[in-house]
């Protein structure tokens, strides 16, 4: 397993026995997982945590045994982790619920074997690779949450994405599955040509076009946008106010941009729009994505792939920006 004292120079790999699982628990061999900036967060040392925190929230992998009373499950399966494990189900989660999350306040899954109550696992998409699978459990439940379950797109909406993240991406796939147009952003033109192959019907470089917000609202018509799916947070919050037709939605899902900022509040008055604040979801609602998936055919994009042993490479893979789509590492 891997921990983090802090700082990507400093990550300790540590040989423990394989544990055993209690009633209600389940042994999961992990095989994989995905980078979030959250984790990022955590592995460069901005957010301190216990310096014998395993690292990571994402893990894909395969029951290896489970415990007395444990019934959903059996050896073999493959599983997903879950974000919040004990936020299964309801709209918000407590504050309690909110306080446990793998490779943060308790351990994560950069370990070969982990032992986990069998609630904090779903079932993993039928045919996926171990490392689709641990694309979704923050990513893409993230981008489902904020765009799905909150906003629920409505044939011919328009939705608007930022960046060429996972969550973005995900909310791009989730969005043409339910018959959306889509309008996504990015810096880079050979980056929104990838956009364009994914599906996305325009595309704008707001390096090039820095007031995009006005922008979207022109590719509408001037109506504006139904859904803006925010990633930057406060230092771009005010465009996607200026994207969005009277009454649309926002998902304030990220603060890539700024944790705070001026943000035109009148704006969202004059405009009555509905912002929801996303941080991840359920266990419930993880199920749900994984059916919806399964029934459209959608399957996850990986950027790269980099052994465990090379975790800070991938930290400052991601950390450069180059990336397009999810960031995966093999255990």
């Amino acid at each position: 397993m891997l921990r983090a004292p802090g700082g990507l120079d400093n990550f300790v790999f540590d040989d423990r026995p394989v544990p055993e699982p209690k009633p209600g628990e389940i042994l999961v061999r992990v095989r994989a997982s995905s980078l979030n900036f959250h984790d990022y967060v955590v592995a460069a040392g901005w957010k301190p945590v216990d310096d014998g925190r395993v690292l990571m929230s994402d893990a894909g992998g395969e029951v290896a045994a489970v415990g007395a009373d444990v019934s959903e499950f059996v050896p073999g399966d493959r599983v997903v982790s879950v974000f919040f494990p004990e936020w299964q189900a309801g709209d918000v989660a407590t504050q309690a619920a909110a306080d446990i999350m793998p490779g943060d306040t308790i351990d994560g899954f950069a370990s070969e074997y982990v032992v986990a109550p069998a609630r904090a696992f779903t079932k993993a998409p039928a045919g996926w690779s171990h490392e689709e699978a641990a694309t979704l459990t923050c990513a893409g439940l993230t981008a489902w949450r904020g765009l799905v379950t909150d906003g629920r797109p409505q044939p011919g909406d328009t939705v608007l994405i930022q960046g060429t993240g996972g969550v973005s991406i995900f909310a791009l796939q989730f969005a043409k599955a339910a018959g959306a147009s889509i309008i996504a952003t990015s810096s880079s033109d050979e980056k929104l040509e990838r956009l364009r192959s994914l599906g996305a019907d325009h595309v704008i470089n707001y390096k090039q076009t820095p007031e995009w917000g006005a922008k979207a609202k022109e590719i509408t018509g001037g109506r504006g946008v139904d859904h803006v799916v925010e990633i930057g947070g406060a230092g771009t919050m005010a465009q996607s106010i200026r994207a969005c037709r009277r009454g649309g939605h926002i998902a304030l899902i990220g603060v890539l941009a700024g944790n705070a900022g001026e943000v035109p509040t009148f704006e969202i008055f004059l405009s009555q729009l509905r912002v929801t604040g996303v941080m991840v979801g359920s266990r419930d609602d993880q199920e749900a994505m994984i059916r919806a998936v399964e029934v459209n055919g959608i399957r996850p994009v990986i950027d790269s792939v980099f052994p465990l042993d090379r975790l800070a490479d991938a930290y400052r893979h991601q950390a450069s920006q180059r990336h397009f789509g999810k960031i995966c590492v093999e255990i």
